[in-house]
C-alpha cells in the first residue's frame, strides 16, 4: 500500500513539476532563453503560414452574395501584417513578454471578429456565427503557444479564447432585445439559427480542458527541457576536463559508469614532456608560468584530437595521451606515430611563449586495462598496464640518448602493419631503460 501511495504521489507531483530558475547556472538560463527566442520565431512563421493558407482557402471557396461586404480579406490582411511585424521583431531581438501577451490578445480578437463577421457576410442572424467551423481555429492558436515550452502563454491563450467566445455568445443572445433565440431542443438548435446555451458552454469547457491538458504537457516538457539543457551544458563542461570520447561514452552508456569496472584493450601510450620545465618556471611569475603552460598545451591538444588521441591526464608540464583506449581503434599505433610526426613538423612553427620550449615525446604499445578508479563521487578514467610505465620511462630516456622522440620496437612495427609510412632516416638502437632492466630496441623518431 505504501508503494502504491508513493507512486500516486509521484504521479500527482509530476502534473506540475517545480522549476527553480534561480538555482540554474547563468549559462543554462542563457541557453534556455536562446531556445525561447527561436521558438517565438517559429510561432510567428507558423502563424503567418496558417493564416496565409486560410486566406487561400477563402479565395478558393464559393463567394457569398456580392452585395455583402466580407471582412475575411481585411482580417487576414491585418493579421498577416501584424504577424510579419512581430516576426521581424523576434528575428531582430528578444521579444518582450508584454508583446507576447499582446499578440495573444490580438490573435484571439481578430479570430473572434472574423467569426462574428460571418453572419453579416452571409446575411444571417447573429447566431449563425456560433455554428461556423472556424471556432476550431481557437484550438490552433492555443496549441501554437505550446511551441514556447512555457505554460503561462498556453494558459493566457486559453483564457483569452474562452473570454472571446463568451463575449460572442453574449452578443448573440443580446443583440435583439426580447428575441435571444435560445432553445433547449437539440434538434431545433441543429436545424435552425437557434442558440443552445449548453452547446456553447460545452465548447468553452472543451477549450478549458484543452488548455489545462496542454499546459500540463508544456510544463512537464519545459521541466525536461531545463534538465536536458543543464545536463548538456554539464556534459560540454565535462568534456573540457576529460576526453570527448570519454564524455560521449559516459553519456551514451546504458549503465552508470562505476569504479572497479574495466576493459582490456591494445592501445598506444604517448607521453609528451617539456625538458627543463621545473628550472624554467622557478624564475618566472606565477601568471607567466601558467600562461606558458597553457600556450604549450594549446599547441599540442588539437593535433592529438585530430589523430584520434585522448588526453588521459595533464601532469604539470607532462601530457599522457592514449590511442585506442576510450574507443577501439584498429590503427592506434599508426595514429600515435602520425600524431608525433605532425607534432615534430609543427614544432618549428610554434609562436609565442611556447616557441622556446624543448619538448620530448615517447610512445609505447601493449595491452592495458581501461576503466574508472576512485571512490564515491570522485572518479577518474584512466589506463593501467606495463605500456603506461614503459612510455613514461622511455620519454625520460630521451635525455640520455639526446633524442627528441622515441618509440618502442613493438609499437613501431605495429604502426607499419597498420599502414604507417616509415620515413627512411629513422634508426633502431639498443638501450636499457634502467640499470637492472634488459636491453631493448627503440626507434629514434627525432
Amino acid at each position: 500500500m505504501k508503494e502504491i501511495l508513493n507512486r500516486l504521489w509521484d504521479a500527482v507531483s509530476a502534473i506540475w513539476p517545480r522549476a527553480d530558475a534561480n538555482a540554474l547556472p547563468q549559462r543554462v538560463v542563457s541557453a534556455i532563453a536562446r531556445n525561447d527566442d527561436i521558438s517565438e520565431v517559429l510561432v510567428k512563421l507558423i502563424q503567418f503560414g496558417v493564416f496565409t493558407l486560410w486566406g487561400l482557402a477563402y479565395l478558393a471557396a464559393p463567394q457569398p452574395n456580392p452585395e455583402t461586404v466580407s471582412r475575411v480579406p481585411l482580417v487576414i490582411s491585418v493579421y498577416l501584417i501584424f504577424t510579419l511585424i512581430l516576426l521581424l521583431i523576434a528575428l531582430a531581438r528578444k521579444t518582450p513578454v508584454w508583446l507576447i501577451y499582446f499578440s495573444i490578445l490580438i490573435d484571439m480578437t481578430l479570430l473572434t471578429y472574423l467569426i462574428w463577421s460571418f453572419h453579416i457576410q452571409y446575411d444571417q442572424a447573429a447566431s449563425f456565427s456560433l455554428k461556423v467551423v472556424e471556432v476550431m481555429n481557437f484550438f490552433v492558436l492555443i496549441s501554437l503557444r505550446a511551441l514556447r515550452f512555457e505554460a503561462r502563454y498556453v494558459i493566457a491563450a486559453g483564457i483569452t479564447a474562452i473570454l472571446c467566445w463568451s463575449a460572442m455568445v453574449y452578443y448573440v443572445v443580446s443583440v435583439v432585445p426580447g428575441d435571444p433565440m435560445i432553445t433547449r431542443d437539440y434538434i431545433t438548435y441543429i436545424t435552425s439559427n437557434s442558440v443552445l446555451v449548453g452547446a456553447e458552454i460545452s465548447k468553452m469547457i472543451s477549450m478549458l480542458m484543452f488548455t489545462i491538458i496542454l499546459a500540463i504537457a508544456v510544463r512537464r516538457a519545459h521541466h525536461f527541457l531545463v534538465t536536458s539543457v543543464a545536463e548538456g551544458s554539464a556534459a560540454q563542461d565535462m568534456s573540457r576536463f576529460m576526453s570527448t570520447s570519454v564524455a560521449e561514452r559516459i553519456r551514451d552508456s546504458d549503465n552508470t559508469f562505476e569504479a572497479g569496472e574495466g576493459e582490456r584493450r591494445d592501445v598506444a601510450i604517448l607521453n609528451v614532456d617539456i625538458r627543463g620545465f621545473t628550472d624554467l618556471v622557478a624564475k618566472m611569475e606565477a601568471d607567466d608560468a601558467m600562461g606558458l603552460l597553457s600556450d604549450y598545451q594549446q599547441q599540442i591538444v588539437p593535433i592529438v584530437h585530430r589523430h584520434g588521441g585522448a588526453i588521459d591526464k595533464f601532469m604539470g608540464d607532462g601530457i599522457m595521451i592514449t590511442f585506442g583506449a576510450t574507443k577501439s581503434d584498429p590503427q592506434h599505433c599508426a595514429n600515435a606515430l602520425r600524431c608525433i610526426d605532425e607534432l615534430l613538423t609543427t614544432r618549428t612553427g610554434w609562436t609565442g611563449p611556447a616557441a622556446a620550449l624543448k619538448v620530448n615525446m615517447a610512445v609505447t604499445a601493449g595491452p592495458v586495462i581501461f576503466g574508472a578508479v576512485g571512490y564515491g563521487d570522485r572518479l577518474e578514467v584512466t589506463v593501467i598496464g606495463a605500456a603506461v610505465n614503459s612510455s613514461a620511462k622511455l620519454e625520460k630516456h630521451n635525455k640520455i640518448l639526446g633524442s627528441q622522440a622515441l618509440s618502442d620496437e613493438q609499437c613501431f612495427r605495429a604502426a607499419i602493419e597498420q599502414g604507417y609510412e616509415n620515413p627512411t632516416h629513422r634508426k633502431m638502437v639498443e638501450t636499457k631503460l634502467g640499470n637492472d632492466s634488459e636491453t631493448i630496441n627503440v626507434v629514434v623518431l627525432a
